[in-house]
């Protein structure tokens, strides 16, 4: 992937999670949404357009003090802010890989549906799997998903089984939301929403589909490499001490 690929793929990103409250920064993207999301939590620092980092980091923990909160940032492979953000103590907090493929039309698996909104039923299976302290606000960004966007689901024996989400933009689409109910993993359910979202999104105006996953999530990443998914970039987390 290009360097600019790699900027739209991550600016699309940005755009499938809205955040509740944002602030631009030099380009920066501050915001904040409270519960435990940490990219709605966290400032993105895809295209600075100042000079000065560290005075742009400055005015982003002071936005994150006026919350009482620390304040958290998310870095890419092509910026430069580590060095920055170790001697301002930060700490890492969690790595996330970026796994990019190009698009290709196909037809979607006969098992698998497609919602123009998180139905409450698509809702409780996507909650179920993600921590407590996130539930009540990315419930509440899931009203705020913008579009081009849609939410698939694998049916079976009468029940939604396994949630994705997907959103469009800068050429990109993005997977989001990828849950599979406790009682019916390893049965090809996320496998068979994810196959009817991409063949949704090569009908949109897009070229490259991505999805962020937590590096030290080894199944997953398996799955997604075994749909043709590779790792492209690695975004990390910083909190700072």
């Amino acid at each position: 992937m290009t360097r600019d690929e790699l900027i739209a793929m991550e600016r699309c990103h940005v755009k499938a999670w809205p955040a509740f409250e944002t602030q631009a920064i030099d380009g920066w993207l501050w915001r904040y949404s409270g519960g435990g999301s940490q990219r709605a939590n966290s400032v993105s620092t895809v295209g600075f357009t100042g000079t000065d980092p560290a005075a742009a980091l400055d005015r982003a923990e002071a936005l994150y003090g006026a919350k009482g909160v620390v304040c958290r940032v998310q870095t890419y492979d092509f910026n430069d802010l580590d060095d920055l953000l170790r001697r301002r103590d930060y700490q890492e907090s969690e790595a996330t890989l970026t796994m990019i493929k190009r698009l290709e039309p196909h037809t979607p698996p006969i098992e698998a549906e497609q919602y123009d909104h998180a139905t409450a039923e698509w809702q409780a299976v996507y909650l179920s799997a993600i921590t407590e302290n996130r539930r009540a606000v990315n419930t509440r960004i899931l009203a705020a998903i913008p579009s081009p966007r849609a939410f698939f689901g694998c049916r079976r024996d009468g029940r939604l089984i396994s949630t994705a989400l997907s959103v469009i933009g800068f050429g990109c689409a993005v997977i989001e939301c990828v849950a599979t109910r406790e009682d019916a993993r390893r049965q090809g359910g996320a496998e068979a929403a994810l196959l009817a979202l991409e063949a949704w999104a090569a009908t949109q105006a897009a070229t490259l589909i991505g999805l962020q996953v937590v590096a030290k999530n080894v199944p997953a990443v398996a799955l997604y490499e075994r749909l043709g998914f590779t790792v492209a970039a690695t975004n990390r987390f910083w909190v700072k001490g």
